[in-house]
């Protein structure tokens, strides 16, 4: 009797422990969209032109797109524009578009990310990079 009581605990807590998939397809969408983020910031840096992301596509199959990005070496048009999980959103708060430069200071910026019922804030204070932030926590 003790035996099962401990297995059921066990289980319990396991259950517990599991993490929402959503959640986690959430965390990948921020990281990766931070990622491309910091890059866009730096090419602008680097080219000297001024750089955008917007959160809606311009062309079909595009889920989201950077305005100003120059043309890579290979005839590519800069970093990829859809999502992991094509349920995901995104908005900018306060702003139709991020700005990304080429200024090293571009101001302070959030993104909100949202799939499902799951919320994520991705937001710079203008200097440092974009990072995950509590959701509706003030920079």
């Amino acid at each position: 009797m003790i035996v099962v009581a401990l297995i059921a605990v066990a289980a319990g807590v396991v259950s517990l422990a599991l993490r929402d998939p959503a959640s986690m397809r959430l965390e990948t969408e921020a990281a990766r969209l931070s990622a491309l983020l910091d890059s866009a910031r730096a090419e602008s840096r680097a080219s000297g032109l001024p750089v955008y992301w917007l959160p809606q596509g311009r062309n079909e199959g595009e889920q989201f797109h950077f305005v100003g990005l120059p043309d890579t070496p290979n005839g590519g048009s800069g970093p990829e524009v859809r999502w992991l999980d094509a349920s995901v959103n995104a908005e900018v708060a306060g702003a139709n578009a991020v700005v990304l430069g080429p200024e090293p200071l571009i101001g302070a910026q959030r993104i909100v990310l949202r799939l499902a019922d799951q919320r994520i804030d991705l937001a710079t204070d203008g200097l440092g990079p974009f990072t995950v932030q509590p959701a509706g926590d003030p920079q």
